[in-house]
């Protein structure tokens, strides 16, 4: 018995090294997921394999940048009887300075991988694109806040209020958190965009595994969520809603253009919002129900609820205060 255990364990070592070369692909899709999934039910031995391997790699990458140095700094000597000697000696040297290395990142208190806080925000139209120390992007859309920290163990994002699309870096070490309300979105790398505003979050994944879980305040389960699938939720509500998505059109903000399919007008609306200055209101809040789909080019407002009138049967009153948009029957969307 003890031996069919240790084969079993060897075997999922094996196996587990292999996941750990294929979840850094940049085009991991979502069959490739849900086999990572199944693998890491398929026998209790593989969740430990997995994370074992996974330190493993780490001490090598650690060690790795003094090895590297000692190799460079090593004297290049001519050929002659003492080669063997010297060779074996600069290895040794090498092999010294690599454990080291590992050493002192144990050893090296917890503030010296610790960057601080950090706070970016968009106004009203503005679009922003933010590199991060190390390597993700973020690209914010208009009306959107958020604060960074990359810690030694996570990276931790805030999203109080807006949109954005994040473009992870794979770093199996340290995961991706997203704070968003009541629930949190972990990830390790991938791309995919979150929405919050006025309580309301959808999170939708173009490439990778993206979890979503309830905060420790907030209750529910969590969710997994693949390449082409969007969850909704409204915060404070215990359930959420998955469904197919299409990412393209999740992310069409980044290249001045909105699409929406079957989506309510509401959602258009805060939407157009952060994009322009003057502020648009529904005179009757059930208008905000009403579906629209369809493309609205963003390049100036008034031409923005032109084409919004063809998509909705709506007509516009524009004031001083803003623009109101009420009903208008005799529109043919």
């Amino acid at each position: 018995m003890t031996e069919a255990w240790n084969r079993g364990e060897d075997a999922s070592r094996a196996a587990a090294a292999d996941w750990l070369v294929r979840l850094q692909a940049p085009d991991l899709d979502a069959s490739a997921a849900l086999a990572f999934d199944a693998w890491l039910a398929e026998h209790p031995a593989n969740p430990a394999a997995y994370d074992a391997v996974l330190a493993v790699t780490l001490e090598i990458e650690a060690a790795a940048a003094g090895l590297a140095r000692a190799i460079e700094a090593a004297p290049v000597r001519r050929p002659g009887r003492e080669r063997s000697q010297s060779f074996r000696r600069g290895w040794l040297v090498a092999g010294g300075l690599a454990a080291a290395a590992t050493i002192a990142l144990a050893v090296m208190p917890l503030s010296a991988f610790e960057a601080g806080t950090q706070t970016f925000a968009t106004a009203k139209g503005e679009h922003r694109t933010v590199k991060l120390a190390d390597g993700s992007t973020v690209d914010l859309n208009a009306g959107s806040r958020l604060s960074v920290t990359l810690a030694r163990h996570e990276r931790r994002i805030i999203l109080p209020e807006g949109e954005a699309v994040f473009d992870v870096a794979a770093d199996t070490a340290r995961p991706f958190l997203i704070a968003a309300g009541d629930r949190t979105v972990r990830v390790v790398g991938t791309r995919f965009d979150v929405r919050r505003r006025s309580g309301l979050l959808s999170v939708t994944v173009e490439r990778g595994v993206v979890e979503v879980l309830p905060s420790a305040e907030a209750a529910g389960r969590a969710y997994r969520l693949h390449p082409g699938q969007r969850l909704d939720h409204i915060e404070g509500a215990r359930g959420v809603q998955v469904s197919a998505a299409d990412p393209a059109q999740v992310f069409s903000w980044k290249s001045g253009r909105l699409i929406y399919r079957d989506q309510p007008l509401g959602e258009v609306i805060a939407d157009l919002n952060q994009q322009f200055p003057r502020p648009i209101r529904l005179e009757d809040p059930a208008l905000a129900q009403t579906r629209v789909s369809g493309v609205l080019v963003l390049d100036n407002q008034e031409a923005v609820i032109r084409r919004l009138a063809l998509l909705a049967p709506i007509r516009a009153l524009v004031s001083q205060q803003g623009i109101v948009l009420r009903s208008d029957p005799a529109a043919k969307p």
